[in-house]
């Protein structure tokens, strides 16, 4: 398999950490993994915000970027929903469209694809809590949502029990949207604030010391709640728990 890693640009200016495990991951892992050197953003802030006009330079380049590869990874779920469902700003032609069947978020490809559920070299001695992204929830479905009344299932709990000494805690709200939503942080940055808030504190009711999710951004939005209400809390993404990290 041609795999190519997509990192991010607030990843690879923030959180240069979770873009180096997950290439590290997805290596012990047995991928061969390229990295394209002209990337830059997916599209979605110009996108998110009504303006996919917009975005045709940026999300061409990412077609250009990415084409002739069997599956694109990354570690943003919010990212990979952008490509795969509302990439509409280039023309719709095979390589577009191959592109954006191909994008998968890191963890959906490492269970759907790659059906990998063991990690003997990982470790994790501290209670946790899951965030499910809104973007991964519901556009990537790699977990139940609470209003269908579905049977419950869950991709990134698959993998996470399977960490040695890990202990998953439930919040009470599970699948509740932190508040973070993009650019929404910024044009109703109150409300935001308070979704943030009522979400770092049911983490922290119910017992965790790290809240692990595969979206940075999400993570970024609570710790600056978090930080703010002086809760203690850390924060992790699932790529730095499965490659190995101990704290």
């Amino acid at each position: 398999m041609k795999i190519a890693l997509f990192i991010p640009c607030f990843i690879d200016a923030f959180y240069p950490d979770v873009g180096m495990a997950t290439l590290e991951l997805l290596e012990r892992l047995g991928c061969d993994v390229e990295y394209p050197l002209d990337q830059t953003c997916c599209g979605q802030p110009m996108g998110n915000s009504g303006c996919e006009k917009d975005a045709a330079a940026t999300e061409n380049l990412f077609v250009r970027n990415f084409s002739g590869y069997d599956y694109i990874v990354a570690p943003s779920g919010s990212c990979v929903h952008h490509v795969r469902d509302h990439l509409t700003a280039p023309r719709q032609d095979a390589a577009t469209l191959a592109v954006r069947a191909n994008t998968y978020e890191l963890v959906e490809f490492i269970h759907d694809v790659l059906k990998v559920r063991e990690f003997p070299w990982a470790e994790f001695p501290h209670k946790v809590g899951l965030h499910n992204s809104c973007g991964t929830l519901r556009g990537l479905r790699t977990a139940s949502m609470s209003e269908l009344r579905e049977p419950s299932f869950s991709k990134p709990l698959a993998l996470l029990k399977n960490v040695k000494g890990i202990e998953v805690i439930s919040p009470d709200r599970p699948d509740e949207c932190c508040g973070f939503g993009g650019t929404f942080c910024v044009t109703e940055e109150p409300v935001s604030a308070r979704m943030g808030f009522d979400k770092v504190r049911d983490h922290k009711r119910n017992g965790a010391e790290y809240i692990v999710s595969a979206d940075s951004s999400c993570l970024m939005h609570q710790k600056g709640c978090a930080d703010r209400l002086g809760l203690g809390l850390k924060f992790i993404h699932i790529a730095q728990i499965l490659n190995g990290v101990r704290s």
